[in-house]
């Protein structure tokens, strides 16, 4: 729950209004009851102020359509006024479960439809609301945050956009490369990490691990996931280790170069547990083919723990690996769509990241500071010490 104390000496910018995108329905959803509670435990006084008006409801979500055209073109309604409003507007463009009907035909939706339907949404609101800012878990086009040769800069690109047609604040989650807010560099940029979470769930699920450098290696799989490994062993207290991908630049497989062998850089890990800390799983063969390497290289026990789990290429090679004993438990946050099938899995582990979302919002309603929301490693350590007090 957020500080209620700081919360109680803090005027908020704008009456609250969220809108949340079907994509994102059942995140949104949990992120509204969160509110709705947080602030009924805020003293009734308010509720007289007119300054607060609007400040205790018993629901944050404004009512709004996106119907399609039987072109498969489509259009935003708002149901209800959103003037003077700060709207917070929550988006997952990784849902590939929703579909629209285009021309008789029934097509997925993918990042990009997505993407338009938020600014479908932003147009609809702009000129209108007080402040707007976007929630967008998985930042959308993130994997395409440089340029390599003749290829477009799709990530900065959109961010440009959507600050130009007035979009305040921009909150994300373990952006695949931050340094995209390059692009908008006056508008606000908020990249948040699940480090928190992950530690919560993996010491509630598993009551016998030894939180030392003895016991622990934080691995991050790549180059690129490096400071998390290190900052998340840092604060559990263990070792810190990384795997180096070898590609092969002379060709390109499913729009990027191929893997060709997983180098290992760090101390013996034999007999000790290991935590993989990564952004997202994609295919999930590169954390397979690390999680094998970590077996055999005599590790203990794998735990998996990613922002995103995309697992675009299914569940089976999931099943087979944990079949084998490859690892033991696969983390990810409820940021973003997962495969139904994945929540019965025996492995899997939710990290949910829907109270801490309501605390963000709760904080940059009333613009305070985000300083203690974005460094978590005092309340991870509190975990840690009533974790080894047990």
């Amino acid at each position: 729950m957020p500080n209620l104390h700081e919360l109680e000496n803090a005027m908020p910018v704008a009456p609250l209004k969220l809108i949340t995108l079907q994509s994102a329905a059942d995140l949104g959803n949990k992120v509204n009851d969160y509110l709705v509670e947080y602030r009924s435990s805020i003293h009734n006084v308010y509720n007289e102020d007119p300054a607060f008006q609007g400040y205790s409801e018993k629901n944050y979500q404004l009512d709004f359509s996106a119907p399609r055209f039987n072109s498969g073109e489509g259009k935003v309604v708002l149901n209800e006024t959103v003037r003077g409003k700060d709207l917070f507007i929550i988006v997952d463009v990784c849902n590939h479960s929703l579909t629209y009907k285009m021309n008789g035909y029934e097509n997925h939706m993918s990042p990009d439809n997505h993407y338009q339907e938020l600014k479908r949404v932003i147009g609809a609101a702009a000129g209108k609301a007080h402040r707007i800012n976007v929630i967008m878990p998985f930042l959308y086009e993130g994997r395409q945050h440089r340029r390599t040769g003749r290829e477009s800069l799709d990530c900065a690109f959109a961010f440009e956009e959507l600050s130009e047609m007035g979009v305040s604040n921009f909150i994300t989650f373990d952006a695949h490369d931050p340094r995209i807010q390059n692009a908008a560099p006056l508008k606000g940029f908020d990249n948040f990490t699940a480090h928190y979470q992950f530690a919560r769930v993996l010491l509630n699920a598993e009551k016998d691990l030894v939180m030392d450098k003895d016991h622990i290696i934080v691995i991050s799989p790549d180059e690129g996931a490096l400071d998390r490994a290190i900052y998340f062993s840092s604060v559990l207290g263990a070792d810190t280790g990384m795997f180096y991908k070898r590609r092969d630049y002379s060709t390109i497989v499913n729009g990027k170069n191929p893997i060709v062998a997983h180098e290992f850089l760090g101390n013996d890990i034999h007999g000790k547990d290991i935590i993989i800390i990564d952004d997202m799983i994609s295919s999930g063969d590169s954390m397979i083919d690390t999680s094998r390497q970590l077996k055999k290289m005599g590790a203990r026990r794998v735990f998996i723990c990613t922002t995103f789990g995309l697992f675009t290429n299914g569940m089976d090679a999931f099943d087979k690996a944990y079949a084998d004993g490859i690892f033991d438990r696969v983390i990810t946050t409820n940021l973003c769509y997962r495969p139904p099938e994945l929540l019965t899995k025996p492995y899997y582990l939710e990290a949910d990241m829907s109270k801490f979302l309501a605390s963000i919002i709760d904080f940059m309603n009333h613009d305070l500071s985000m300083e203690n929301v974005l460094t978590p490693t005092e309340k991870i350590q509190k975990i840690l010490t009533l974790y080894n007090e047990k």
